[in-house]
């Protein structure tokens, strides 16, 4: 549990830095609520964004994306609720999938990375 809890972590790290360096601003991690928790909240000029946070050794199972289905996804709408109910913004709110594929865990020296954004329709 630890490891995982490490690997999560840097993983997170890893794409708080990504969206930095896209001048996103972040404006939360790890937000949690009754329904679950979002890893990473970040802005831009237009949007807020709600970030889940996939990381992977490889995608020869599945893809990143694969793991966040309709219940996650739930989820991850009724935990962005409630965080809007106590923060309000005029910023236009999405959802956004960040995978990480890292071939050597933590020691990966150059993950890759793929962001897809507006990832829940």
């Amino acid at each position: 549990m630890a490891t995982s809890k490490l690997s999560g972590a840097w993983g997170e790290a890893i794409a708080a830095e990504y969206l930095r360096k896209k001048h996103y601003k972040l404006v939360a991690a790890g937000y949690h609520s009754r329904f679950g928790e979002i890893d990473l909240i970040v802005s831009n000029k237009k949007y807020l964004v709600f970030v889940e946070v996939k990381l992977r050794k490889n995608a020869n199972f599945a893809e990143g994306r694969d793991y966040v289905g309709r219940y996650k996804q739930d989820r991850l709408r009724a935990t962005a609720a409630m965080y809007l109910s106590q923060n309000p913004t005029q910023l236009q709110p999405r959802f956004d999938i960040i995978e990480i594929y890292a071939p050597e865990g933590t020691k990966t020296q150059s993950p890759e990375i793929n962001h897809l954004e507006d990832a829940f329709q």
